[in-house]
């Protein structure tokens, strides 16, 4: 008995330890950073996997969440939309994250849908997006169409008068979705098919010439002409180079862009793109103590006093501080409770005003129109009086003007008010 009781004593300290790593290991709240780090998206994503490193920084500054502290599983899809699923199949099957904030293209949100789905995961996705969707498992942070691509329309052709538009995209759902949205909406104000250009090119398109001469072409028939572009990551660099090559300034053919902002503007000389326009709901220059604390916590965090903040930046702000609320009011990070507990919170946005989580799981943002300054931020020419709250389904296509969203009173993200049915999930 006495030779057994170290094997005894050594049996329960063992135990003990093991307990105690298991204790340790259940201590933190895993959070999914779900975002290209490489390939043709880096540019512009690479900042939001920065955004939500610092976010979850000053979370355990103040003591983490439910007691516990927050840690990071940061994954590479690589601009690679098949490749985006199995990461996001990664976080929420192995590494059992509590939520996942990510992607940017809709075409990378699409891949990783049925995925959030079937495993019951929460997304916060936080770019601007084409809409026509809600899903129980996404909360959209960014702008639908009716927050952003509308508004900045309806600010060209009141405020400039344009008559003749270029729908100028990368090839994929987005834009097409967008510039099928806006056609609709051009032509039922009035506008003509032969006053309607419409082209995509592929990703990481860099050969610009002949396309802005076509541009250029298009804008020289007595009519004031815009671009209404949804040109996505790199491919932007040498669009916007070209536009100057060719000496298409902003009061000749206006830009109007629903995905360059601060960050994609750095690489570049700003000074031929003066004047151009981009519509986001949120800048870099709006002047509120609430911006410049959100800037000076990020260089202070970067390192890097010229890096640029942006509109998905405050995107992800807003919908981290909505989850840190909605885990704190139901008391768990449990996907289902959390869900529940989201419509209704509300917190303060950068720009002065307060994002609401709506039942549709969009927001409510304002909307502001800036135009580019030689520095490459933006100076705001037009905003909207207070928020406007996201609307899934665009009012202007026939087969989705009759479809709602409301996650709270009807649990459906596409009823159909005339036919009374929810279709259920898109992405089972």
């Amino acid at each position: 008995m006495i030779r057994k009781k170290p094997l005894l004593v050594a049996g329960v300290l063992a135990a003990g330890l093991a307990f105690s790593g298991q204790a340790s290991a259940q201590a933190t709240i895993k959070v999914g950073v779900l975002h290209s780090l490489s390939g043709t998206m880096a540019i512009s994503e690479t900042t939001l996997k920065d955004t939500i490193l610092m976010m979850i920084a000053e979370q355990n500054k103040k003591g983490g969440l439910l007691g516990r502290k927050l840690e990071a599983v940061v994954v590479d899809p690589a601009s690679d939309w098949p490749l985006f699923a199995e990461k996001a199949r990664e976080l929420l099957e192995k590494d059992k994250v509590a939520v996942t904030f990510g992607c940017w293209t809709s075409v990378s949100r699409k891949s990783v849908l049925p995925v959030f789905e079937k495993d019951n995961g929460l997304l916060f996705y936080p770019v601007q997006y084409e809409g026509e969707e809600s899903s129980r498992n996404v909360i959209y942070t960014g702008a639908a169409p009716n927050q952003q691509a509308i508004p900045a329309v309806d600010y060209l052709m009141k405020d400039v008068g344009v008559k003749r538009w270029v729908l100028e995209g990368t090839d994929y759902v987005y834009p097409r979705t967008t510039n099928k949205i806006l056609e609709a909406y051009l032509k039922a104000k009035g506008v003509a098919d032969a006053d309607i250009s419409i082209n995509y090119t592929p990703f990481g398109f860099s050969d610009w010439q002949t396309r802005v001469a076509a541009i250029k072409r298009f804008g020289s028939a007595g009519k004031k002409t815009a671009v209404v572009s949804t040109i996505n990551g790199d491919a932007n660099v040498p669009f916007y180079k070209e536009l100057g090559n060719q000496k298409i300034s902003a009061e000749d053919i206006p830009v109007v862009a629903f995905s360059v902002g601060e960050e994609e503007l750095s690489g570049l000389d700003a000074k031929p793109l003066v004047g151009h326009l981009a519509a986001w709901n949120y800048f870099e220059s709006i002047n509120t103590p609430a911006n410049k604390q959100f800037i000076d916590m990020w260089h202070a965090y970067i390192k890097k006093a010229k890096r640029t903040t942006n509109d998905p930046m405050e995107a992800h702000y807003i919908g981290f501080n909505l989850w840190v609320k909605a885990v704190q009011k139901a008391g768990t990070t449990d996907v289902d409770k959390v869900l529940a507990a989201l419509p209704g919170l509300e917190t303060p946005n950068l720009t002065g005003g307060t994002a609401k989580m709506l039942p549709n799981h969009h927001i409510t943002k304002p909307v502001y129109i800036g135009e580019v300054r030689a520095d490459g931020q933006f100076n705001v020419v037009w905003k909207t009086n207070g928020t406007v709250p996201g609307d899934a389904w665009s009012d202007f296509l026939p087969g989705s003007k009759d479809i709602e969203a409301d996650w709270v009173t009807l649990k459906c993200g596409n009823y159909n008010t005339k036919t009374k049915v929810c279709s259920g999930q898109n992405y089972k």
